[in-house]
């Protein structure tokens, strides 16, 4: 396992970047979705195959940056001090959340109401009365994508909380708990132990899957799910070695036994059907069963990179670099590309080749032109990179 400087790992640093790219990806298969919609943005054009595309990134991603954010916090804490890491996540995380959240809002619901009157009225315009009654958007404020970084910025507050009640305890108490995980974590059964927790709180909703809110004051279901792979993450990083040893080890198996899991999730859904059904257990099956392939195909996905991608990659790394800005600006961008493309008689798979082209182009061209070597860059990344992008990137797609 190869680390940076910093004492991070390469490997995971790729995963990083890697996953930030997924969400426009994400983002853009949600426009071509043919289920029911859970946006009100569509566009004329959809397919099948967009639906399994969205719900088979919506499985591992977040989940994955949730246990890469709790190891990193782990290794802060580690580094610098508990004062040190909170004061790191509140500049790092409060700071851009406070710069960027309005913005980035008022951006994204402009684009989206365009979206919406050529949706309704084949022409472009500004009506809010357009907006359906039943979405995914609140009609007031909210977080929309930026929920994680959201409730990051908390689970760094809460983790200097515990600690300080912690410390009160008996010593031996850590222990056991970072044993507890690194027992799940290691043992073959351990992803079912995990999920069944996660499963008791999806059977809260209709489809047995927790999605995002975007309110301020997340519902406990979303800060239970998100947090047990949070605290797995910050647990992971003093058992590093076992853990990522047997990741690598299985990396294969591990994927392999997801993508079962994941086809009986299907096979659960279609038993379902598109509406709830009352006191149906199906919703506790599926997210026991969608919950097995998450944590899967999180190890899977951690242990291929830490045995493949084990040292910088000129592509990943600029990704990693750049996924901040990217995370924070790309949704409007794959409203807004959406719009312009709406309408037109093309196929589902050249519509959305265009939408992550060019969201992807202008994500990384603003970034190297306005973000990477400025203030905005150290506010985001803690450090100003000077190194240019082009050439990076030319060499990576050389090789």
């Amino acid at each position: 396992m190869t680390f940076t400087s910093h004492g991070r790992l390469h490997a995971l640093d790729n995963l990083r970047g890697l996953m930030m790219w997924l969400g426009i990806v994400l983002h853009v298969a949600a426009i071509h979705m043919t289920t029911v919609a859970i946006l009100p943005w569509r566009d004329n054009k959809t397919a099948a195959w967009a639906d399994l595309l969205t719900i088979f990134i919506h499985t591992f991603r977040m989940p994955t940056f949730f246990i890469l954010a709790g190891f990193f916090v782990a290794l802060l804490v580690q580094k610098r001090g508990m004062r040190a890491m909170l004061k790191n996540r509140l500049q790092r995380l409060g700071l851009p959340f406070a710069i960027f959240w309005l913005p980035v809002f008022l951006l994204t619901m402009v684009f989206v109401l365009l979206f919406v009157h050529r949706m309704a009225r084949g022409t472009w315009g500004l009506d809010p009365t357009l907006m359906p009654e039943h979405s995914t958007v609140p009609s007031g404020t909210s977080t929309m994508h930026l929920w994680f970084l959201w409730m990051l910025l908390w689970f760094s507050v809460l983790t200097a909380g515990v600690h300080s009640v912690i410390a009160r305890l008996p010593p031996a108490l850590p222990r056991v708990v970072a044993s507890l995980f690194h027992r799940l974590g290691t043992a073959w059964w351990g992803f079912a132990a995990l999920a069944l927790p996660l499963a008791l709180v999806g059977s809260f909703y209709w489809n047995g899957v927790v999605t995002p809110s975007g309110r301020f004051i997340p519902p406990l279901t979303e800060w239970l799910h998100n947090g047990l792979f949070y605290v797995f993450g910050y647990c992971l990083y003093a058992r590093q070695q076992e853990l990522l040893g047997a990741f690598m080890r299985r990396f294969l198996a591990y994927a392999v036994l997801g993508l079962l899991f994941f086809v009986a999730t299907g096979a659960l859904v279609e038993q379902l059907g598109p509406l709830p059904k009352s006191g149906s257990v199906l919703p506790l099956a599926i997210a026991f069963v969608y919950n097995c392939a998450t944590w899967l195909w999180c190890f899977a996905l951690i242990g291929a990179f830490l045995r493949y991608l084990p040292q910088q990659q000129a592509l990943l790394t600029y990704l990693a670099q750049s996924s901040y800005w990217v995370y924070l600006v790309h949704m409007p961008l794959t409203v807004g590309f959406g719009a312009l493309l709406y309408g037109l008689d093309w196929p589902v798979a050249a519509k959305m080749a265009l939408n992550i082209t060019a969201t992807t182009l202008v994500c990384l061209a603003s970034y190297q032109l306005s973000v990477r070597g400025t203030a905005v860059g150290v506010l985001l990344n803690g450090r100003r990179f000077l190194s240019p992008a082009a050439g990076t990137i030319s060499q990576a797609a050389s090789r």
